[in-house]
């Protein structure tokens, strides 16, 4: 057996005085929405100093490759928006595939409570939207206010750390996901406009080849990457938008590993036994059991921790680099668009999040978390109301021109205003922490 005491940590160098903080940074709950703000903030100072326009203009580049008669190019912010941010969606297919089959949207009792405030964070700032702009040059962008961004909102909860409630904190996640689920069925079914049948075709012909490659039992990562390129390919050029690719990829991943855990303690002693220089081929052998070794965690629970941080602190803020740079004046705020997309966020959120979970543990379909009340509900339901990442995505694809320049100036100013209700009203509710444990 492996004794926990043992040291298995590899020799220390030089290098790691610099890697070291860096690694424990990545590890703090809110680091990656610290700097998906830094970029937020660094992209409307740009897009608002002297050097706006080389900045906005900079996104408009065209990049590509010509293959025979096929050619490919598009702008910077199109690669993004459609190429790294289908890894974004990856990650979420990974998430909603977990929750769905060993997580909390598992048990229909457990997931009751987040589905139906997802729901209703969903329906409420959409029926506001429209109800604000509906037959106005912003109409389609009613689904702008209905996602919330995760990585904002567990960087809120980071703050208050311990003093919130397990549940809240499960409640929010959860909810998340649900929302993402819904903001994805909005992206696949509201913004999709016209159809290429043969680009279709070509990306389920991908999906089904993933599914045959499973069930013979391939599990080289690269095989799946170049078909999973195939069906990115067949969504983007098939009008259905490219991310969808990412998020079915996702869902189509396995949550279950390969092999047992145990070949991990017979590696081990292999390699503590006194005769290991004794061993003839040891690269070949070292290499086999790296490869069994990776065999043991679900591709699910690998993928996520190897894309996690590449999502969250490069394609994400990256995105927000990209499109968070709005050139503005304290009068946009004004706009009707932008005054739709805050009233949707800031106050169809909480009360659409409020109402349905009211309902369902009225109904007895749900109950309330542990530690939680409606009012704690109410500042979570705020928090929920920061939309940024997929508000921004959304808006990208529903508008264009200044009412998409509105749209993200309301996503910004009422991401910031819900953040800012929602903190303080948390720091209100919850209880303190006891100076005696201390």
């Amino acid at each position: 057996m492996i004794d926990p005491r043992d040291n298995l940590d590899l020799p220390r160098e030089p290098i790691h005085r610099l890697t070291a903080p860096l690694e424990r940074f990545m590890h703090v709950e809110a680091a990656s929405g610290i700097v998906l703000l830094a970029a937020t903030l660094a992209a409307l100072v740009l897009a608002n100093s002297p050097w706006s326009q080389g900045f906005l203009g900079f996104w408009k580049t065209e990049v590509g490759f010509s293959l025979g008669s096929f050619e490919m190019y598009h702008s910077l912010k199109h690669w993004i928006n459609d190429a790294l941010m289908a890894i974004f969606f990856f990650v979420i297919g990974l998430e909603v595939k977990r929750e769905l089959v060993i997580g909390e949207l598992r048990d229909p009792r457990r997931a009751a409570l987040p589905v139906f405030a997802a729901l209703g964070g969903m329906v409420a700032p959409a029926a506001i939207y429209l109800l604000l702009q509906a037959g106005e040059p912003g109409q389609r962008g009613w689904g702008i206010p209905m996602a919330t961004d995760i990585a904002f909102v567990v960087g809120c909860m980071a703050i208050l750390g311990r003093r919130v409630p397990l549940g809240l904190r499960v409640m929010l996640l959860s909810l998340a996901i649900a929302d993402d689920i819904g903001a994805i069925l909005v992206i696949a079914i509201g913004y999709t406009e016209s159809l290429n049948l043969m680009a279709l075709l070509l990306a389920f012909a991908g999906i089904v080849g993933i599914f045959v490659l499973s069930r013979l039992g391939v599990r080289s990562f690269l095989v799946y990457v170049l078909v999973g390129s195939v069906v990115w390919l067949g969504f983007h050029e098939s009008g259905v938008h490219a991310t969808i690719a990412g998020v079915l990829l996702g869902l189509m991943t396995p949550t279950r590993e390969y092999i047992g855990p145990g070949l991990l303690e017979r590696a081990y002693d292999l390699f503590r036994g006194e005769g290991w220089e004794n061993v003839t081929h040891r690269a070949i052998k070292v290499a086999r059991i790296q490869k069994l070794a990776r065999e043991t965690v679900s591709p699910v629970e690998y993928l996520e921790s190897v894309l996690h941080p590449w999502v969250g602190f490069f394609i994400m803020p990256l995105f927000a680099f990209a499109n968070a740079g709005v050139p503005f004046a304290l009068s946009d705020f004004a706009d009707p668009v932008a005054q739709a997309v805050a009233a949707g966020l800031v106050i169809g959120k909480p009360v659409g999040i409020i109402v349905f979970s009211y309902l369902a543990v009225r109904i007895g379909l749900a109950r309330l978390p542990d530690g939680v009340n409606w009012g704690i509900v109410l500042g979570g339901g705020f928090l929920a109301g920061i939309g940024f990442t997929m508000a921004l995505f959304i808006a990208g694809l529903a508008l264009e021109g200044d009412v998409l320049d509105a749209a993200k100036v309301g996503v910004l100013g009422a991401s910031a205003v819900a953040a800012i209700i929602g903190m303080t009203l948390l720091n209100w509710l919850l209880p303190r922490p006891d100076i005696s444990e201390n």
